[in-house]
């Protein structure tokens, strides 16, 4: 069997973003706290997790639209970031092999600039093209792609619903023939009906261009559906990854498990007879987060070791890696 190809890895990447405090003192919003993972090329990476684990920083990191704190890059077998070897390459050329589409499709739009003229500005600052003409069709070529049509390019970006707003996104972070993208929520501020349109694009245009994909998304089942392997991240750390379905079907870590109890199955008889596991308690503060394992003040089963010792990423099945104490010690 040929061994896949990783196109990303990253090693204990951290992020901490400075924050005032009283009488001089320095505290830091641990963010991103020592992420080890890889993304095969060609397949899509789901990311999951509550509102504030820190799902997007890292996706904003990896492509360093975030300075990482610590940690290492590696970009098709390139390092682009390591703060051991001091390693920081400048991120203009790989800016046309990495890209992001964000989340709030208005907010990332210039409301100032016409359609044209966003989808052609990474063909400017890159001169991907030889003249007038040769940019006009390939910003026509890239609205045809994502589903609009050529006259939208003399348009401004409150004209088109959000739907619309998205293409125009997706068709700006195409622009350049990326290698990978950094999907960022892209379908969380889009109606139900025009959510799915979205996913068998983006779908249709992995297929199609041999795109590699970060899908970062709150809707575990839409995730499921689109990603070849999913992780689970929990105040900063990934607690769980592995393949789709091994994942949602044999979850091994008692966050994951939380986490799909919560799902809704359309199925009455079903959803009666289904175990919830809610959890008890608040998510610590990122400013201030728990000794030991982040999860340990929430998690039923925890002991004085998850307390005190950080949990490091583990194997417990091929490509099933999670990390919890009370795994290794074989108490799960």
């Amino acid at each position: 069997m040929e061994e896949r190809k990783k196109l990303l890895e990253i090693e204990n990447l951290k992020k901490y973003f400075p924050v005032k405090a009283g009488f001089g003192k320095k505290q830091y919003v641990q963010a991103v706290e020592s992420v080890s993972c890889h993304i095969y090329e060609g397949e899509t990476l789901g990311l999951v997790g509550e509102s504030g684990c820190g799902k997007t920083t890292l996706g904003r990191t990896i492509i360093r639209l975030h300075e990482p704190t610590s940690g290492k890059i590696v970009f098709d077998g390139t390092p682009i970031y390591d703060s051991e070897k001091k390693i920081a390459v400048p991120m203009l050329p790989y800016r046309r092999k990495m890209q992001i589409i964000f989340q709030d499709p208005s907010a990332s739009l210039d409301p100032r600039m016409t359609v044209g003229e966003i989808v052609g500005e990474a063909l400017d600052i890159h001169g991907l093209f030889q003249g007038k003409a040769e940019r006009r069709e390939r910003i026509n070529e890239l609205l045809d792609e994502v589903g609009l049509n050529t006259e939208h390019s003399n348009r401004f970006p409150h004209e088109f619903s959000g739907g619309q707003q998205q293409r125009i996104g997706i068709a700006r972070a195409l622009a350049v023939e990326p290698q990978f993208i950094v999907c960022d929520e892209p379908i969380s501020a889009l109606d139900v009906s025009i959510q799915s349109q979205v996913i068998n694009m983006l779908e249709d245009l992995q297929a199609e261009k041999g795109l590699t994909y970060l899908f970062i998304a709150h809707d575990i089942s839409v995730v499921r559906h689109i990603s070849n392997r999913i992780g689970v991240m929990y105040l900063g750390s990934m607690v769980e990854l592995a393949e789709s379905y091994e994942l949602c079907n044999h979850p091994i870590h008692p966050y994951t498990k939380t986490l799909l109890s919560a799902v809704p199955i359309p199925d009455p008889e079903k959803t009666r007879s289904r175990v919830r596991q809610p959890l008890e308690g608040e998510i610590p503060s990122p400013i201030n987060p728990p000794s030991g394992c982040r999860f340990h003040t929430r998690c039923p089963y925890a002991t004085e070791r998850c307390k005190q010792e950080f949990p490091k990423l583990k194997e417990y099945g091929p490509g099933h890696y999670a990390a919890c104490h009370l795994l290794e010690d074989g108490k799960l």
